[in-house]
């Protein structure tokens, strides 16, 4: 039960880590001009995070071959995330905003909110995948595993090129698997 939680976590920290992280440091890093560019600034890393969750959801969707009958589970696991990476850019937001004026104590507790922020929507997340992955078939259990088991970079995109390449050999002019 422990391996299975963290095998989910990580690959859902390091998105939460991918998704946050690049908008917070930059935001962080950078004194707004003017009110109105920063604003736009804003918006514009607000609509990337939100266009790579829905492209990390729309490839799950298609990888696991959802089907109508596990809609249900799976529109609730899609808006968990959805939801989550909201959240997680809100506090980020927050945070970078009011970092250059905190002092070490108050950086330090804003940090620790960050962490129990991840920790709350890890378990949101967590609870709507053991709904979804009971409804699963076999076939979309063993792709969800492998898809969440903590396997390095290289045996992941591996793991791809090696899916991708028996359909080709097989005749099929299927494209080849992209991360």
């Amino acid at each position: 039960m422990k391996n299975a939680i963290r095998n989910l976590a990580v690959p859902a920290l390091l998105s939460f880590a991918v998704l946050s992280s690049p908008a917070w440091a930059q935001q962080a890093a950078t004194a707004p001009a003017a009110p109105a560019s920063n604003a736009t600034h804003t918006m514009h890393h607000a609509q990337k995070r939100a266009d790579a969750v829905e492209q990390r959801i729309s490839d799950l969707h298609t990888q696991l071959k959802i089907t109508d009958a596990q809609s249900k589970q799976w529109d609730a696991f899609a808006q968990t995330m959805r939801d989550n990476a909201k959240k997680a850019a809100d506090a980020f937001r927050d945070r970078a905003q009011k970092l250059p004026t905190m002092n070490a104590d108050e950086a330090m507790k804003s940090y620790a909110a960050l962490t129990q922020l991840h920790a709350e929507n890890m378990q949101k997340l967590s609870s709507a995948m053991s709904d979804l992955y009971a409804v699963l078939s076999t076939d979309q259990k063993q792709t969800a595993d492998a898809m969440y088991r903590n396997n390095g970079p290289k045996e992941h995109k591996a793991m791809h090129k090696h899916k991708a390449a028996a359909p080709a050999a097989a005749g099929s002019s299927a494209a080849p698997a992209s991360n």
